[in-house]
């Protein structure tokens, strides 16, 4: 039996976890680390707390399953993404990490407009110039902190900052690299002429590999801090979502996965190259070789749920605890008793302004169609169905750039809602399905780790082989075109709205 590692370094902490060829647990341990905010806007971790995580926690797994060292065929890690790391001549950090969800870089995404215009950022980087990716922060570096730009050799994302830790190697991926802006995704390579126009030294980027590739072999040194072997492959890995794509089985055609979590992310695979030229929807090379994968974002899916329950919901909250529950059950038997529509109340979840598809900071949230006879079941029913309308709002996305979605995996805190997956099944019109496996991530980096050390001999073949569905949950004919009536109502009010909600946000 073989045995590889899936580490999955988040913003709260990484997780690392030891599986066997079939995608069995053996062993999992994870370790917390604090983000810092210096100013409001600002996020910044410290890549000494990542690299210390990731050796304590591949450390623990090891000594914890009593696996040798040399039956580890190889490891896989995946991050989160767009984090700019930058090192010096002699590979120490230079600066604390600047990470995904800072938002400080609002004039460098004006500075990539004025310089290459937001088609040209599309046609090549697949995606508008956004303040949260890797390129903009390199310009706010520059702009800002001079002295450290000038002494900049190297430029990681955080999960090549740790195989630069395993390996000595400075490699990147292409589903990561994605998300850097400065990739030309069509032809998954460094863009010249993006680099050249922003005056970025190419030489600075890391080599760019396939997903399931070996980057490079364990050194000595890592090997006595983590008990790994000398030796052992280290794969490129993926993203966090492209990760957990394959951790999910999403790896061919037709098939996507919804994820509600506090966002909600709507993520399909396809093997010809589509992009929206609207820019409503990200695209990024997919952890598959010579694939893509089309990601459509809604701000505040579960968000939406968790403000509900935390302003209303109390008397369920109190009744959960004495019935040994979740809270989230008791409010889902709750808008069960409420029919589709919620009688004729709709809600829209722009509580964080909105991505997909409207692009509006801000985009707020509104109860349509009030009356005195709603109560709060009935507005709990409308947040969950209005969720899933902004959901089905990405799908049509994605049919509009003719990409196939007919094989819909739900995962994430809101995917072990029965009554949401109905509903998102009634909505696309589709089987929505769950995964037995709750590892995503770090099982999607341990299966490209599996391909690469030749277990498997594809990544599709691995996620066959490994992935195995739990639950479906099939559209219900009859509710179908009730959600469409109110479906095609809901799309005809934030347009309504829209100049109102900018006049809003001036008062």
């Amino acid at each position: 039996m073989s045995y590889v590692i899936g580490v999955d370094c988040g913003t709260s902490g990484t997780k690392t976890v030891l599986f066997d060829e079939m995608g069995n647990v053996i062993a999992s341990h994870t370790v917390e680390y604090p983000m810092y905010q210096p100013k409001n806007g600002y996020a910044e971790q410290d890549p000494a707390d990542w690299s210390d995580a990731m050796i304590t926690t591949i450390k623990a797994v090891i000594d914890k399953s009593g696996v040798k060292s040399d039956e580890i065929v190889g490891v896989g890690i995946s991050g989160q993404m767009h984090g700019l790391v930058m090192l010096d001549n002699d590979g120490n950090v230079l600066r604390r990490s600047i990470i995904w969800c800072d938002q400080r870089t609002e004039q460098e995404v004006e500075q990539m407009n004025e310089i290459l215009g937001r088609k040209k950022l599309i046609e090549i980087t697949a995606n508008p110039a956004l303040t949260g990716w890797t390129a903009a922060k390199i310009l706010w570096v520059r702009n800002n902190e001079p002295e450290i730009y000038d002494k900049c050799r190297h430029i990681l994302l955080p999960k090549d900052y740790l195989r630069y830790i395993l390996t000595g190697e400075f490699a990147t991926e292409v589903s990561d690299a994605s998300g850097m802006q400065l990739l030309d995704v069509p032809h998954r390579c460094w863009s010249k002429e993006i680099c050249d126009a922003l005056d970025i030294d190419m030489s600075m980027l890391a080599r760019v590999y396939e997903s399931c590739e070996v980057t490079g072999t364990v050194t000595a040194k890592a090997a006595a801090l983590t008990g790994l072997k000398e030796g052992t492959i280290v794969v490129g890995g993926a993203g966090d979502n492209a990760a957990a794509a394959i951790g999910t089985g999403v790896a061919e055609d037709g098939k996507a996965f919804t994820t509600i979590g506090t966002s909600g992310v709507v993520f399909a695979h396809t093997s010809d190259i589509a992009i929206d030229p609207k820019g409503r929807v990200h695209t990024c090379c997919a952890a598959v070789p010579n694939s893509w994968h089309v990601m459509g974002v809604t701000q505040g899916a579960g968000l939406s749920l968790k403000w509900f329950r935390d302003n209303f919901c109390e008397a369920e909250k109190e009744t959960a605890k004495y019935m040994g529950v979740d809270e989230y059950y008791l409010m889902d038997k709750e808008a069960e008793t409420v029919p589709v529509g919620a009688d004729r109340l709709l809600y829209l979840p722009y509580l964080m302004g909105e991505r997909t598809p409207h692009l509006d900071p801000n985009a707020r949230g509104v109860f349509f169609g009030l009356s005195a006879m709603h109560t709060k079941k009935h507005m709990l029913r409308a947040v969950l169905e209005g969720v899933s309308y902004s959901l089905r709002d990405c799908v049509e996305v994605f049919r509009e750039m003719n990409i196939n979605v007919s094989d819909m995996m739900a995962c994430g805190g809101g995917g072990t809602s029965p009554l949401w997956r109905s509903m998102l099944a009634d909505l696309y019109d589709c089987p929505v399905k769950t995964v037995k496996s709750k590892e995503g991530p770090a099982l999607g980096v341990a299966l490209l780790a599996l391909t690469g050390a030749g277990v498997y001999s594809s990544v599709p073949e691995a996620c066959k082989a490994v992935v195995e569905v739990n639950k479906i949950c099939e559209p219900n004919k009859e509710n179908v075109p009730k959600y469409e009536s109110y479906y095609q109502l809901y799309r005809e009010i934030y347009p309504a709205i829209k100049e109102q909600c900018a006049k809003l946000a001036k008062l």
